[in-house]
């Protein structure tokens, strides 16, 4: 759900408010369903301000202005530093930097250096140069933490970052207790994932640094292997990060060690996909009684063909089928599960790849009808068709024969057994667990929170570009990630409020209508012959009234000069 700007009128004038929206799957596609409508703010200060989301009221001071020399200066960004202070303050990270990083003999504390990396990172992410000389000037931060845009350059944030990453373990047992209170958060499911980043540079000084399977499509480049954690709503609870050409299965029994040595063994159940899934995972997840909820590979499937053609099947909602199986291991069961969408899509990628190899075969053998080929280099070509489509490429039989003057000729055909199961599995998955008791409604609703991990992913590259990671050194680029995973957490933390606050759980709406408030100093020349410099923030527009009075925050109306 998120919020969608909108106006009405109504008595000849023209009213803000927010419409709160889902995306839901019709007959004819995709639309939009209205879940709410937040309307005006009911009263006004009088000046444009919204009441419970201003300052409290001030003592007037009058004095006789020139108008016609009045000007502004200083434009600075406020809404989004400020708002991201604010969730400082909900976390309480402020204060656990403050006794993790203790005051020493440096000029600024490395606590509030800290907080500067995480604040930019979480609402204008780029590299700590651009940060220490364009976006901390030109942001309101200097008024917020009190320090100097001249006191920060690059080295002190990258030394920031080599004193931050000793507390890495402290910091996440902090925030998931935080969060935990925040929300009410249940840490009964938890939902594992594995990601990359890849490296821009040799990364010759990290040994983490390998090339691997690029989830970024950058096989070219070095990267590491982020390890996630997170519960049902998406909150991080901790994360590991593993050498680039680590495989997903080879990562599970250290993460849940990590956790549970963290956090201890509670009665949690792991929801993992099936890239994770090896038969010695299994049997370490069963020791000690461990519950789990796992994707499986496509090819078990084939266990189940009988089943696949029953009519035993159970729908859940509309366009979902699950159907409940036995397994041959005591006190455990299979959840088949049938969907209408996923067989749509795959069926389009079988089509469109089946399409690119017939195609490309027919040209192959045009080719070595035209001219004499060598038949090695035909199978060369052959074969890397078929990779690039390997979506398909079982459904073909390719043969490369040899003809008596040395030509290469392609037969092929196609296997209609292959067909037949593709039609009869396309949009099939199976999911295997140890917990009997639940229906199998309730088993996939909690696995396809997996989503929730995915998303995680999706915003620390997306929003928080964590990629691609410039850094050379091994601490630095697990700092690096560190300060990521904090801006992550900022991030999921206004969310949460966000949908507490009913306007849907998508808080990128909130950052762009609060990225236009501002600072700006009004200079006011008076009779007397003096300057008065008063250091205002601009009023909110009534569509930020409401998400601010919907949020519970109070706008300040101005800004204390401070001498720096």
């Amino acid at each position: 759900m998120y919020a969608r700007r909108c106006y009405r009128r109504k008595n000849g004038k023209r009213h803000a408010y927010w419409a709160v929206v889902e995306s839901v799957q019709t007959a004819r596609g995709p639309r939009q369903r209205m879940v709410a409508y937040l309307g005006v703010m009911e009263a006004s200060d009088g000046l444009g301000e919204p009441t419970g989301v201003g300052s409290n009221p001030v003592e007037p001071e009058w004095v006789e202005v020139d108008a016609g020399r009045v000007k502004v200066d200083r434009v600075r960004e406020f809404g989004r530093p400020w708002l991201g202070m604010e969730l400082v303050r909900q976390l309480g990270l402020t204060e656990v930097l403050d006794r993790l990083l203790p005051r020493g003999r440096e000029q600024v504390p490395w606590s509030l250096t800290a907080l500067i990396l995480v604040l930019l990172r979480w609402y204008d992410p780029s590299s700590e140069l651009r940060m220490a000389e364009h976006l901390y000037e030109q942001s309101a931060l200097p008024d917020l933490l009190g320090v100097p845009a001249d006191k920060i350059n690059d080295d002190r944030l990258y030394r920031a970052l080599d004193q931050l990453l000793p507390h890495k373990r402290a910091l996440e047992v902090h925030l998931k207790n935080r969060l935990g209170t925040l929300f009410g958060i249940d840490y009964d499911l938890l939902l594992y994932d594995v990601t990359s980043t890849y490296f821009e540079g040799l990364a010759a000084a990290n040994p983490q640094a390998r090339y691997g399977y690029s989830r970024d499509q950058r096989s070219d480049c070095k990267q590491v292997c982020i390890a996630l954690v997170v519960t049902r709503e998406g909150l991080p609870l901790g994360y590991e990060v593993f050498e680039g050409n680590r495989h997903d299965s080879k990562t599970v029994r250290e993460i849940v060690t990590t956790m549970e040595d963290r956090y201890g063994r509670a009665d949690r159940i792991w929801v993992m996909d099936r890239g994770m899934i090896s038969q010695e995972n299994i049997e370490f997840l069963r020791q000690d009684h461990r519950r789990y909820i796992l994707g499986t590979p496509k090819a078990s499937l084939k266990a189940f063909e009988r089943q696949l053609l029953s009519e035993d099947w159970t729908a859940i909602r509309e366009g979902l089928e699950v159907q409940r199986c036995p397994s041959p291991i005591q006190d455990e069961v299979f959840i088949l599960c049938r969907s209408r969408d996923r067989r749509e899509k795959e069926r389009a990628m079988h089509v469109r790849f089946e399409q690119r190899i017939e195609e490309g075969l027919t040209a192959i053998a045009a080719a070595c009808t035209a001219r004499k080929q060598n038949p090695i280099r035909i199978a060369r070509r052959v074969g890397g068709l078929l990779g690039q489509n390997r979506r398909a490429a079982g459904l073909f039989q390719v043969d490369i024969q040899t003809q008596p003057d040395g030509r290469a000729r392609v037969v092929w055909s196609k296997k209609e057994a292959w067909r037949t199961w593709a039609n009869l599995s396309e949009g099939c998955y199976l999911l295997r667990t140890n917990i009997t008791d639940w229906t199998g409604e309730a088993l996939w609703q909690a696995y396809i929170q997996l989503t929730e991990a995915e998303a995680a992913f999706r915003i620390q590259k997306g929003d928080l570009a964590i990629r691609p990671i410039w850094h050379q050194k091994e601490e630095r680029v697990q700092a690096h990630l560190l300060v990521c995973f904090l801006a992550y957490v900022l991030w999921k933390t206004l969310g949460q409020l966000c949908r507490r606050a009913g306007l849907g759980d998508e808080p990128r709406k909130v950052l762009g209508e609060l990225e236009e408030i501002k600072t700006v100093d009004v200079i006011l020349p008076t009779r007397a012959g003096t300057l008065i410099r008063k250091r205002r923030v601009t009023c909110p527009t009534d569509h930020q009234a409401i998400l601010l009075h919907r949020l519970g925050f109070r706008l300040p109306a101005h800004l204390e000069i401070q001498e720096m």
